[in-house]
């Protein structure tokens, strides 16, 4: 026996780093060091800082990846792969510098896996990173023919002094929320649960909608790069941030804010996307479990002072996303608080 007739082809992954190759160096920065094929990537950090520190993510797409299976679209996938890491990273006003991926299968299907990774450089281009490096792995019988799975590594740089970890955050500041492009990369389990309860095929177009259920699940990820780098070098003071991941709002942006503080929720600032009440509807989901599990139309928050709240709102306006005032920051426990009403 040989190792291909145990399932693992080693030159068809050779010829699989061959495909990849272009969109993989699209993504150079000037600061990335020798080409792909080395053991390890090489990265120069840039010049300009006085005391740069390192910041690191990493995360995956959970079980969406069972809708793109499904639905034999992969080119999306990848995209959400990075925005899941370099939303994080950016939290701290970190800069993403270079990204790595991990992608293993049952086994190598090049036609496949093109496309993820396409969209893995599509999204490393959108967020200013190089796709750095990455492993591709076949390991035969531990998945089902046809299965991948997916995770992702980022590496960004901040200024020390200019780290945001909520430590600058003040009673009487103002959240300012940006618009999701939909279900994002969380609360998956429960999507592919409530599509099963309702029998529709992910090719079906539900009452309402214009696109089909596989359409509408597999919108990629926002990246909030550009914009807020670009809030960051200019006139808005931010204070703080939170990238609204699993757990929704409830778990997300305590995490941004300081001792002793809470946010007072204006649960009517935005309008729910109706993706997320059809969920509720089909699934007969409870509020406050649609809202613990997914970001229900808000992916990223920015904390101001009130006397920038206009211009917040204006800045990201101008950039295609849509903002509105969410809350303003109170004393107390890292509590959400405001009574949200009923559905």
């Amino acid at each position: 026996m040989d190792y291909q007739e145990a399932g693992v082809d080693v030159e068809a992954g050779r010829a699989f780093v061959d495909r990849i190759r272009d969109s993989v160096e699209s993504t150079y920065r000037p600061e990335v060091l020798g080409g792909l094929g080395g053991f390890g990537g090489c990265f120069q950090l840039p010049g300009g800082y006085r005391e740069p520190v390192l910041v690191s993510g990493t995360d995956g797409v959970g079980t969406k990846l069972k809708i793109a299976r499904h639905c034999d679209r992969h080119e999306t996938i990848g995209i959400d792969l990075v925005a899941m890491c370099v939303n994080d990273v950016l939290t701290s006003g970190a800069q993403p510098l270079f990204f790595l991926d991990y992608l293993a299968t049952s086994q190598l299907n090049p036609e496949q896996l093109e496309s993820v990774v396409v969209g893995i450089a599509r999204g490393c281009r959108e967020a200013g990173c190089a796709l750095l490096g990455g492993e591709t792995a076949e390991m035969p019988g531990f998945y089902q023919p046809g299965e991948y799975d997916l995770a992702g590594f980022c590496v960004g740089i901040v200024e020390k002094s200019e780290i945001l970890d909520g430590s600058r955050v003040r009673v009487g500041d103002i959240v300012i929320g940006l618009a999701s492009s939909g279900v994002h990369s969380n609360g998956f389990s429960l999507v592919r649960k409530i599509v099963e309860k309702t029998g529709m095929g992910w090719d079906e177009i539900p009452t309402g909608f214009t696109r089909s259920l596989g359409e509408l699940f597999l919108t990629p990820t926002r990246i909030y790069v550009q914009p807020i780098l670009a809030a960051l070098a200019g006139e808005l003071n931010i204070h703080s941030m939170a990238h609204i991941t699993g757990g929704g709002l409830p778990e997300n942006l305590p995490r941004c804010l300081g001792k002793n503080q809470s946010v007072a929720i204006n649960w009517d600032a935005w309008e729910i996307p109706p993706i997320f009440n059809w969920l509720a509807d089909r699934g007969e989901v409870p509020d406050d479990d649609m809202f613990n599990t997914f970001n229900m139309g808000v992916g990223f928050a920015v904390i101001v002072d009130r006397k920038q709240e206009n211009l917040a709102l204006e800045f990201f306006q101008s950039r295609g996303i849509e903002s509105f005032t969410l809350g303003e920051i109170v004393p107390g426990n890292g509590e959400l608080l405001g009574d949200r009403a009923p559905r």
